[in-house]
């Protein structure tokens, strides 16, 4: 198909290179025009002076940006230009209320509209094994899902539209309590002065095992969190989280207090840390204070 790929950040640019390594016609546009002239350089394609030039007569357009605003900007953009019956794969984290609003815009406009968030990291991406959580109708996630499949180990659809992003928001809850926990794990760990690898190689094969643990406990342990998932990417899933649930009533007790203390991490300068740095601010508290 003609695709277009429009943001080439740390998720975006290898996801865009395996479209066009699963032999699609890509197009790509980044606010930088460095990132998309180091992409067309990688892995051929073309890139645009304009998302909207990017987009010009694709089939499918493929959108990984910063947040809701940006979304807005770009679809103002890209839905006019896409052809008639178009779709657009949104695998930005949005709020579902974007996403809801999002797919009437494009029916509006002969085109459609899917909520795409994506979960794996920039391993996952690099590697193309996301998975891909779907909103939208049945019509257009039947025609984008083999685009799509060129950089996902699963995809679901969840339902229609702003699902797929509700779907994300359960991800990233799980995600941060387990991260808590573990980062508290670890502390304990080397409080008590035991064989921290020693533990951690015999409770990763128990009941305790989990992606966070098998990928997370090192760096914990090591203070090392210059890699990943940034914590302010993370405060701002959290952020939709949170908002989510004072509109649906669901009582987000734990999920609230990880986005404190991940607010503390950013003040001690972890801004771009791994969401693992969780683990740090439990090490600065260790620290002797000054009286």
């Amino acid at each position: 198909m003609k695709v277009a790929f429009i943001g080439l950040g740390v998720m975006g640019f290898p996801m865009a290179g395996h479209l066009a390594k699963a032999g699609h016609e890509v197009r790509v546009f980044n606010r930088s025009p460095d990132k998309a002239r180091r992409w067309v350089e990688a892995h051929g394609g073309r890139a645009g002076a304009t998302a909207a030039e990017a987009a010009a007569g694709c089939e499918v357009a493929a959108l990984c940006v910063g947040n809701d605003d940006d979304v807005l900007q770009v679809l103002d953009q890209v839905l006019p230009a896409l052809a008639p019956g178009g779709i657009v794969v949104d695998h930005t984290t949005t709020s579902a209320r974007l996403a809801r609003e999002a797919a009437a815009q494009a029916r509006a406009l002969d085109r459609w509209f899917v909520d795409a968030p994506v979960s794996g990291g920039q391993a996952g991406a690099e590697n193309g094994q996301l998975t891909i959580m779907l909103g939208g109708d049945e019509t257009p996630v039947g025609r984008v899902t083999p685009v799509i499949d060129a950089y996902a180990k699963a995809i679901k659809r969840i339902g229609g539209p702003g699902a797929g992003q509700l779907a994300k928001m359960v991800n990233q809850i799980c995600i941060a309590g387990t991260l808590q926990g573990l980062a508290e794990a670890v502390h304990f760990a080397k409080s008590a002065e035991v064989d921290v690898e020693a533990v951690f190689e015999a409770i990763s094969k128990g009941a305790a095992q989990s992606w966070q643990m098998d990928n997370r406990w090192g760096a914990m342990v090591e203070n090392r969190f210059d890699f990943g998932f940034a914590v302010d990417w993370m405060r701002k899933d959290l952020g939709l989280v949170l908002d989510e649930a004072r509109a649906n009533g669901a009582h987000l007790g734990l999920t609230a207090l990880v986005d404190q203390f991940y607010s503390e991490v950013q003040a001690m300068g972890g801004r771009r840390w791994d969401t693992s740095s969780l683990a740090a601010r439990l090490e600065d508290r260790r620290k002797p204070k000054r009286l």
